[in-house]
């Protein structure tokens, strides 16, 4: 089964960069392994100076994977508290408010796509 890949950003407010980064130093183990559990894999934040904040994970199936953390108590707790931290959430909460990205480039993909080429020639 091919793993789905999504990218996502957010907007982390100015006034509150340094909080978040120091809130991600050490995330609750039972929110750890929440994600992990429910099909969350190879997920990364990256943020920018000027709070932008991009996100990155791998799963089998997104919906899947936002239906497994919704089940989990812990996830409310979590995601009340990081709502804070965001601009431009139009009432959602960040695991449901980001903006995905499209993905335009993929190595892997294009490799394979000269691999496939050159066995027709």
């Amino acid at each position: 089964m091919t793993r789905e890949k999504v990218c996502f950003r957010l907007q982390v407010k100015a006034d509150r960069r340094e909080e978040y980064v120091a809130r991600h130093a050490e995330v609750w183990q039972d929110m750890l392994v929440a994600l992990s559990e429910t099909g969350w894999s190879n997920y990364s934040l990256f943020l920018d100076e000027d709070g932008l904040l991009i996100g990155y994970f791998e799963t089998e199936n997104l919906e899947a994977a936002l239906a497994g953390m919704d089940a989990r108590e812990v996830n409310a707790r979590w995601q009340k508290e990081m709502a804070e931290f965001f601009e431009d959430l139009g009432g959602s909460t960040p695991d449901r408010g980001f903006n995905r990205l499209t993905e335009v480039f993929n190595l892997e993909n294009q490799m394979a796509r000269l691999s496939s080429q050159g066995k027709e020639s």
